[in-house]
């Protein structure tokens, strides 16, 4: 088992540049309409419930109710910029394209293209989150400097997803197996995590599962920096995102390497 898990681990610490390099050139043909997609849906929450919803609700945990809302949609922002680029564009690279077996004939292992698709999805989570984060800041629900702190957890934040992401595409067969994962564990974890309203809210039973949540790590950093409020229990936070990104990395390398070698 471990000589598989060895063989799926990366070259060396520099190869997986060439992947991001690759979708990055890739991307910047598109990259206005990729941004304004990945804007969007989260753009739509903001104004859609921060407005319609915060006239009704009114402050919450001392703040308005959009202010509330903005930390959690640069969240979910980075959440789902990263999980749509690994669950499709890289399972199309992966498949459809043939675009690893042809990077496979270089130097560069699974090892080293999975860290590298994972760092590019975390690259276009940063670009989302930090969107939402400016045109918060333009609003003046968020201080500019806050957006600049949030930015390295934002990034963790999409390289968690993208690793947890890449788990899933290495055990789907196609493209149609993606709706379980989006539907079952990603908008239910929109729910749950307190981007929308406070997870004090929610039954005892789910505030339990909350604390399991990737998202909720994320939101309960970002959150207080946004807001100017000191952090509580970051190493935790931190921590546990560390966790959803290395143990998915090493699971979907190992398998992705089983598939592709079979």
């Amino acid at each position: 088992m471990w000589k598989l898990y060895a063989a799926a681990l990366p070259a060396n610490g520099w190869n997986w540049v060439a992947v991001w390099r690759r979708n990055y050139l890739a991307w910047k043909k598109v990259a206005l309409a990729s941004i304004l997609g990945n804007l969007a849906d989260p753009m739509i929450y903001l104004f859609g419930l921060g407005t319609g919803l915060g006239m009704m609700v009114g402050r919450v945990d001392g703040v308005s109710y959009i202010a509330f809302l903005t930390a959690g949609m640069v969240a979910t922002s980075a959440m789902t910029a990263s999980t749509f680029e690994t669950i499709y564009a890289t399972f199309a690279r992966m498949r459809a394209q043939r675009t690893w077996e042809a990077i496979l004939y270089t130097q560069i292992t699974i090892g080293d293209i999975v860290l590298g698709e994972l760092a590019w999805a975390a690259s276009k989570a940063s670009l989302a989150g930090t969107g939402i984060g400016i045109v918060a800041a333009m609003l003046g629900y968020a201080e500019w400097l806050s957006v600049l702190y949030a930015l390295p957890v934002i990034a963790l934040t999409g390289l968690a997803f993208a690793s947890l992401a890449m788990l899933v595409t290495a055990l789907a067969p196609s493209y149609d197996y993606f709706i379980f994962y989006q539907t079952l564990v990603i908008t239910p974890m929109l729910f749950l995590s307190g981007a929308v309203f406070p997870v004090d809210q929610l039954p005892g039973a789910f505030q339990q599962v909350t604390r399991f949540l990737p998202l909720a790590h994320s939101i309960e950093i970002i959150r207080p920096t946004m807001l100017g409020r000191p952090v509580v229990d970051v190493g935790l936070h931190v921590g546990a995102l560390c966790i959803y990104v290395v143990v998915p990395f090493f699971l979907s390398a190992a398998l992705l390497r089983r598939r592709l070698m079979s």
